[in-house]
């Protein structure tokens, strides 16, 4: 999706977990100067950030997604099943 929405950049994936959750983080560093994407991301019939928001919810979850500083970042938070705090 970077390369696809961004065009040529660089991407960073975190996952980190406590005890209770699992959590995912991808930001990317934004486009380049006179990079294009290489899809037309408007035709691919995706359901994008609605979509993922959607599916992380369905698992109780938290999901956030936006603009930062230097390019965009999502990130995801999943309850761990079988911890006091997931239930």
């Amino acid at each position: 999706n970077t390369v696809k929405h961004v065009g040529p950049t660089i991407a960073h994936v975190t996952v980190q977990y406590e005890d209770a959750w699992l959590e995912v983080v991808v930001t990317d560093e934004g486009r380049s100067p006179g990079a294009r994407p290489r899809v037309d991301a408007s035709s691919n019939g995706g359901q994008g950030l609605i979509g993922m928001r959607e599916r992380v919810s369905m698992l109780g979850g938290e999901f956030d997604a936006g603009p930062t500083d230097a390019g965009f970042e999502v990130r995801a938070r999943f309850p761990l099943l079988g911890t006091a705090e997931a239930r």
